[in-house]
C-alpha cells in the first residue's frame, strides 16, 4: 500500500514516497514542558502514531523524533510575553528544570496510556543550544539577519521570496501587534526572533552567552531547524504539527532552514492536525473545560475509550469532545472486546473454506486502502465493525481484528485477555450481580497499578450496598448492613 496525505505546503493529497533506500523521516513538534498535557494534546499525538504505525505498517523504516521545548517558548507564538517555562516555574514554585522534565515525563506517561508508540528520538531544546547557535551565527553572515540592540538576533523575511507557502500569507498585509511582535528597530512586520538578548531584571534561569550578549538565549523557531536537521538530515519527509503552527512557528522554520542550508523543500510533506473542542467550545481554564487524562479516569472510562474516541474524527477536522461521545466510545470499545473475547473462545472450523479466504482478503484491503487514504481512521473502524458482523470464520475475525490493531493502537489482545481473567474471576466470586462484576474489574485495575480506576469501582460498589473488605485470603465483598449489625 501507498500512503496518501494531504500536504499543507501544496495544499493536495499526495503519495508520500521515501528518498534514502526505504527510510521515512518524521519530526513530530513535541509539547513545551511547563505544564500537565490536555486531552486536546494527547489527540494530536495519537494521530502522529497512527501515521507512524501506517507507514511502518507499509514496510517502510521510520525514524521518528519528537522534540520537547524545555526553554525559549514564549506565552505568544510571536516572540512576546513571559517563557512558558519561567511561567511554570512560578507556577509550581520548581526551577525550570524540574518543571521540564516533570511535564515530559507525565506527557510520556500518559501518551503510553492512551497506546502511543515512544518516539525512535526524544530532543530537548536545551540539549541543542550549540547547534541552534550555530544556525543564526550563519543565518547573520549570509545575511539573513540582523541585530537590534537590547531585543537580539532577527531574521529578515524580507530575503525569502517564498516566505509563507506554506500558511498562504501576503506579507504585505501583515499588522504588528497581530500576528506579529512589535519590537522597534525590526526591518519588517514578519521578521522574527532568531536569538533573544535576556531584558533588564528578567534574571532567567536559563541563559547562555553569545556573539551578542552575555546572557541571551535562542528564539522558539530555531530549536525545531536544529534538532530536526541534526537527526534526519537537510531534507526530510514528513514534518507533523497542529494547525496554529503554519503560520507562524513552520512558516519561519521553512524560512531559516532553507536560508541556512540552501536546499528546497526543507521538508517535502507538512502534516497538520485540527482542533479538538469540548461541548462545542474552545479548551480554556476559564470554562473549567481543559481536562486531562486523570479526569477520564476519575470517571470511569478508560483511556483505550478515548484513543477509539481520537479515532472516530479525521485528523484535519475538528473533533467535538463530550462525556456523551466518549461514553459511546466507551460503549463500542467493550463491545468490541466482548466481540474478541467470543470469537477467540469458539473453537474454529478445521476446514478453512476457499471462499472465506478470499473474503477476508478483500475485507483488509478495504481497510488498508482507508488507513492509506489520506489516514482515514473513521472509515477503517466501519470497516472493522463491518468484518467483525460478517459470517467470517470466529477465528478469522479475531485474527483480522488483532492484525489490523498494528494500526489501530487499541491493545485488543491484551485487552481481550484481560476480559478472560475478569470472567475467570468472576466464576470463582460468591457474590451475584453487578457487585460482583465490579469487583472482578476492580482486581485487574489493581494488578495494572491503575489506582484511580480502582477507587472508582470500589465507590460504584458502595453505591450498590456493598463494601470491600481484606481478608487472609483475598479482598472479599460484605453488605454494609452486614457490617452495621455486628458492630451493634
Amino acid at each position: 500500500m501507498q500512503l496518501k496525505i494531504f500536504n499543507t505546503l501544496t495544499k493536495k493529497i499526495e503519495p508520500v514516497y521515501s528518498h534514502d533506500d526505504g527510510k521515512i523521516g518524521i519530526y513530530s513538534c513535541g509539547i513545551t514542558a511547563y505544564d500537565y498535557a490536555h486531552l486536546g494534546n494527547l489527540r494530536k499525538y495519537v494521530m502522529d502514531d497512527v501515521l507512524v504505525r501506517t507507514l511502518r505498517y507499509d514496510g517502510y523504516k521510520v525514524k521518528f523524533v519528537q522534540n520537547v521545548t524545555d526553554v525559549g517558548h514564549m506565552t505568544s507564538d510571536a516572540d512576546e510575553g513571559e517563557d512558558k517555562l519561567e511561567k511554570g516555574s512560578k507556577k509550581y514554585n520548581k526551577s525550570v528544570f524540574e518543571i521540564a522534565r516533570k511535564f515530559e515525563q507525565y506527557f510520556y506517561d500518559v501518551s503510553a496510556e492512551v497506546g502511543n508508540l515512544r518516539p525512535d528520538v526524544i530532543t530537548r531544546a536545551s540539549e541543542y543550544i550549540e547547534q541552534q547557535l550555530k544556525i543564526a551565527i550563519e543565518l547573520e553572515k549570509k545575511g539573513y539577519a540582523y541585530l537590534i540592540p537590547e531585543e537580539g538576533l532577527y531574521f529578515d523575511t524580507s530575503k525569502m521570496v517564498n516566505y509563507g507557502q506554506l500558511a498562504d500569507l501576503k506579507v504585505e498585509t501583515l499588522k504588528e501587534g497581530a500576528r506579529v511582535e512589535i519590537v522597534k528597530g525590526k526591518r519588517n512586520p514578519a521578521d522574527f526572533a532568531l536569538w533573544k538578548l535576556e531584558k533588564k531584571g528578567e534574571n532567567r534561569q536559563m541563559s547562555w552567552s553569545c556573539p551578542w550578549g552575555k546572557r541571551s538565549f535562542p528564539g522558539w523557531h530555531l530549536e525545531c531547524v536544529a534538532m530536526s536537521i541534526e537527526q534526519l538530515g537537510e531534507q526530510f519527509e514528513i514534518h507533523t504539527g497542529g494547525i496554529d503552527h503554519i503560520p507562524v512557528h513552520h512558516t519561519n522554520e521553512i524560512a531559516q532552514a532553507e536560508a541556512y542550508t540552501g536546499k528546497s523543500p526543507f521538508v517535502r510533506t507538512w502534516v497538520h492536525h485540527n482542533f479538538m473542542r469540548v461541548d462545542g467550545k474552545k479548551m480554556s481554564k476559564s470554562l473549567g473545560n481543559v481536562y486531562k487524562l486523570e479526569d477520564v479516569k476519575e470517571k470511569g472510562f478508560s483511556p483505550m475509550a478515548l484513543r477509539y474516541l481520537f479515532l472516530t474524527a479525521h485528523y484535519r477536522k475538528e473533533l467535538n469532545f463530550t462525556w456523551e461521545s466518549l461514553a459511546a466510545a466507551q460503549t463500542a470499545y467493550d463491545r468490541l472486546l466482548n466481540s474478541l473475547v467470543h470469537f477467540s473462545q469458539e473453537k474454529e472450523d478445521s476446514m478453512v473454506l476457499e471462499d472465506n479466504i478470499e473474503r477476508a482478503r478483500k475485507f483488509s484491503e478495504e481497510f488498508l486502502q482507508a488507513v492509506n487514504d489520506d489516514l482515514n481512521f473513521p472509515q477503517a473502524l466501519a470497516i472493522l465493525q463491518q468484518m467483525l458482523k460478517s459470517t467470517l470464520g470466529k477465528g478469522e475475525r479475531y485474527n483480522l481484528a488483532i492484525e489490523w490493531d498494528n494500526l489501530l493502537g487499541l491493545d485488543l489482545r491484551r485487552q481481550t485477555e484481560k476480559l478472560k481473567q475478569k470472567a475467570a474471576l468472576i466464576e470463582k466470586l460468591e457474590v451475584d450481580g453487578e457487585a460482583k462484576l465490579l469487583m472482578a474489574e476492580r482486581e485487574i485495575a489493581k494488578a495494572d497499578k491503575d489506582y484511580a480506576r480502582a477507587d472508582f469501582l470500589r465507590e460504584r460498589i458502595m453505591t450498590l450496598g456493598y463494601e470491600l473488605e481484606d481478608t487472609k485470603d483475598g479482598t472479599r465483598l460484605k453488605k454494609i448492613h452486614e457490617k452495621n449489625q455486628s458492630s451493634s
